[in-house]
């Protein structure tokens, strides 16, 4: 009886000791998530008109769940980039027209979610919206999906245009029948913005800013957000009508992966 309790007791210490080891690692992970660079901001404390719909803390993307890393829907950029875009909101806004951002700082873990969904050939429950005619063992191929991306160096926004006053955009439900994103605007996904062509994230050739069969007042409104921010220094990616990075990027061979809170704001390291 005293050898068995003698065990006993080795083994509830041994327990405690492995339980103590594991919460005092797990609180050492937490407390040690990096902080944001001194001069990344919040967009919404830079100019609180731009709408922000960020996609990635939704389960409405080409993934079809919230993205590693988005543990708030906010937009975070580098300050001259938010900055030029509250100039850029200053003009639009006297033409009758908002800034909407869809995604802003991405982290270097939500890049490593796309990457790990693009090389699940079998996940395809997104593809009869976001990428109808491409077969997903060709997204690295076509550029469509990197191991890197501009968004995490902290100054590469994706963006568009809303007419104001701005209507709501009715939320994905879950179940519903999808639309290819390069479907007519009255019959793909319902957004607020003006008509593009395609809708935000369509992995098409028809996204490609000046793709010539996007004409009229697609092709207009593109050219409105182009001419818009590259007059303040923003670059638009040729293969993504909404993709802009502002120069000189302030970061330009870094990657960041702090997570998309306030707290990576306030918590600094």
């Amino acid at each position: 009886m005293t050898r068995l309790s003698t065990a006993v007791r080795a083994l509830v210490t041994a327990l405690t000791t492995l339980l103590v080891a594991t919460t005092a690692a797990g609180t050492a992970h937490a407390g040690t998530e990096p902080g944001a660079p001194e001069d990344f901001v919040a967009l919404r404390d830079v100019d609180r008109t731009i709408i922000e719909d960020m996609r990635y803390f939704t389960p409405h993307n080409f993934v079809g769940e919230r993205i590693d890393g988005y543990q708030q829907p906010l937009c975070i950029l580098t300050r001259p980039a938010a900055e030029a875009l509250h100039e850029a909101q200053t003009a639009l806004l006297r033409q009758g027209y908002s800034l909407k951002v869809y995604d802003c700082y991405r982290p270097q873990r939500a890049v490593d979610h796309f990457v790990r969904w693009a090389k699940d050939l079998d996940d395809q429950a997104m593809k009869a919206e976001f990428y109808p005619d491409v077969d997903k063992s060709r997204l690295f191929a076509d550029g469509y999906i990197a191991e890197k991306s501009g968004h995490s160096r902290g100054s590469t926004v994706d963006l568009t245009i809303v007419r104001l006053p701005a209507k709501p955009t009715r939320p994905h439900h879950p179940g519903q029948p999808f639309v290819p994103c390069y479907a007519p605007q009255d019959q793909r996904f319902p957004d607020n913005s003006v008509d593009m062509g395609t809708g935000y994230d369509c992995f098409d050739t028809l996204s490609h800013t000046l793709d010539p069969r996007i004409q009229g007042e697609q092709r207009a409104n593109r050219l409105l957000l182009k001419g818009t921010l590259e007059s303040l220094g923003f670059v638009n990616l040729a293969e993504e009508w909404w993709h802009f990075t502002f120069k000189p990027e302030p970061y330009p061979g870094t990657f960041f992966d702090f997570p998309v809170s306030a707290k990576s704001l306030t918590g600094r390291h």
